[in-house]
């Protein structure tokens, strides 16, 4: 869909892009460290890295296998036993900073140096995030506390400040409230992929 000025399909007035929302930014390999956040796994062998992850839904999986074909990186999704679908990349030498900026010697780790983009948060909401009641949840799976607190102050650094909480399951999450903030969010990822339900894509 065009996101020029005037009149959508559908005759409601076109969101107009962002300067700093995703349609501003150049697609980047980087960009898929959205996935780790969100429970992906890198994986580096033979001078190139890999990047995996299992979501809940077939449109998540199409819509991440296009997003990575948009950063030159080649992906397919599969079924698994449990209903869910996993996607994984191809090797990629272009992955290779994000493997080694998440990871050392002893195995996968946070990074130490994280900057948090529009295409970030964009592979973020498409691994994993969700309405839930009147905010938005975007799940942080496997981070420690530092990255998960320096991670916050990035997204209220983007005008998305976010109270972090913790389930009963375990899982960690950001919760994002308010029109202000919804809007915000809305205008950095951009539009819904394809088939994304309307109760589940930033808004």
């Amino acid at each position: 869909m065009s996101l020029t000025s005037g009149m959508s399909p559908i005759g409601q007035p076109a969101r107009q892009p962002s300067l700093f929302g995703v349609e501003a930014a150049v697609p980047e390999p980087g960009d898929l460290a959205g996935l780790l956040l969100a429970g992906g796994r890198v994986t580096e062998r033979d001078g190139a890295a890999q990047v995996s992850i299992v979501v809940t839904h077939p449109w998540r999986a199409a819509a991440i296998v296009a997003e990575c074909g948009r950063r030159g990186v080649s992906a397919t999704s599969v079924s698994t036993e449990d209903s869910y679908v996993g996607v994984r990349t191809a090797y990629a030498e272009s992955l290779l900073p994000l493997a080694r900026s998440w990871s050392d010697e002893f195995g996968p780790r946070s990074p130490r140096e994280f900057r948090l983009t529009a295409g970030v948060l964009r592979l973020w909401a498409m691994a994993a995030g969700h309405r839930e009641g009147t905010g938005y949840v975007l799940p942080i799976i496997g981070a420690d506390q530092p990255f998960r607190d320096a991670l916050g102050a990035g997204l209220a650094g983007l005008g998305l400040a976010a109270q972090l909480a913790s389930r009963r399951d375990g899982e960690s999450i950001f919760r994002l409230v308010g029109k202000r903030r919804l809007d915000r969010l809305a205008e950095m990822v951009g539009d819904p992929p394809k088939q994304a339900p309307a109760d589940i894509w930033p808004s």
